[in-house]
């Protein structure tokens, strides 16, 4: 049995004003890059050692942070196109070296190194690895694996960093969620940019 807290599953995603994680289309063009926050990322993501991602937001990763630490020169920062910065190594060496578990029905194998592709998300399953010992588990973007995991009480911490922008219409994070949530606030941060991350905790 395992002593001491158990791993914790953080959530972060990009949200616009409106609610929306992502365009109608799945487009990120929207999200407002800030130079503050990108070294927050490259910082807290060491707290990380696994990954869990749906498959549009897996084959989206993978496209771009596979080869961005090798192309640091070159590659571009995803949400500001033509431009490049340190932080985004910093996050494409982890993301490489990370366990990403990818949850889809569809995919038949996945290539990128340490990656694991599982069929179901089994609530029992994701319990287990929350008590072995390591770093914390985190989820980028994969709105429905937001909502399997939120059904069963299995995130822990929520960041959302809000952009102030409306987009009218989109992909809402929690569309799928179909029982209410108390969350406690554990920092509201505005940034130059006009972002604005909110960091909440799943009530006990």
């Amino acid at each position: 049995m395992r002593r001491g807290p158990m791993r914790r599953i953080v959530m972060f995603n990009w949200l616009t004003t409106d609610g929306y994680f992502s365009g109608p289309d799945g487009n990120l063009d929207w999200v407002v890059p800030d130079e503050e926050q990108a070294k927050a990322a490259a910082r807290d993501i060491a707290s990380c050692d696994t990954v869990l991602f749906g498959r549009r937001t897996y084959e989206r990763f993978e496209r771009f942070w596979r080869h961005a630490a090798a192309d640091a020169s070159t590659a571009p920062d995803p949400h500001r196109p033509g431009q490049r910065s340190r932080e985004h190594r910093t996050i494409a060496v982890a993301l490489n070296e990370m366990t990403k578990l990818v949850f889809s029905r569809t995919l038949k194998d996945v290539t990128w190194k340490n990656a694991r592709l599982l069929h179901e998300l089994d609530p029992l399953e994701i319990e287990t690895m929350k008590n072995r010992s390591g770093k914390d588990m985190i989820v980028f973007g994969s709105g429905s694996i937001v909502s399997q995991l939120t059904q069963h009480g299995l995130i822990d911490e929520y960041q959302l960093a809000v952009c102030p922008i409306l987009l009218g219409s989109g992909r809402p994070l929690f569309s799928d969620v179909t029982k209410s949530l108390r969350l406690d606030l554990l920092e509201a941060k505005a940034y130059p940019s006009g972002d604005v991350l909110l960091r909440y905790a799943r009530s006990k």
